[in-house]
């Protein structure tokens, strides 16, 4: 099930703060090493973009928006569930807005807040990557026996 985040309501809960230039790039950074371990699609909405920043930009699995000055994050969300109609339901709202959350539930999202979400990708991070587990790595009598072939040469 994809989400469509409130990033600026998720930063702070993941220790980052607000007043870092590059806040919005460290979320997405977080949020695509999320979307690698758990398989999972993102859409993240920033508000406040200056002009010359607003737009949509595709970094990985992850979707950034950013909502010009004027606009809000808020508004970006209620929009998007809007054009998703009944696919909505298919769909995670990730924010701590009140209005937000009753206004995603009402189109038949899933809400879930940023605290919470914020522990999840904490987790995700902690977690070992996928197809890690289960990989034997090689003996050090093994390395030395590869690295013996290697140094000899062909005759």
């Amino acid at each position: 099930m994809p989400f469509l985040i409130d990033g600026h309501n998720l930063i702070p809960k993941l220790g980052i703060s607000l007043r870092n230039v590059d806040d919005e790039m460290q979320l997405v950074a977080h949020l695509q090493a999320f979307c690698r371990a758990e398989r999972k699609q993102v859409e993240v909405y920033f508000d406040g973009a200056p002009t010359g920043q607003v737009g949509t930009r595709r970094l990985g699995l992850v979707t950034a928006h950013f909502v010009r000055l004027g606009s809000t994050a808020d508004a970006a969300i209620r929009a998007r569930l809007k054009t998703l109609g009944r696919a909505a339901r298919n769909w995670t709202v990730v924010t701590s807005d009140r209005q937000v959350q009753a206004d995603a539930r009402a189109a038949g999202a899933i809400v879930i807040s940023s605290d919470v979400f914020a522990g999840q990708v904490i987790d995700s991070m902690r977690a070992p990557a996928p197809g890690a587990a289960g990989e034997a790595g090689m003996s050090d009598a093994e390395v030395e026996d590869w690295l013996r072939l290697f140094r000899e040469k062909p005759h």
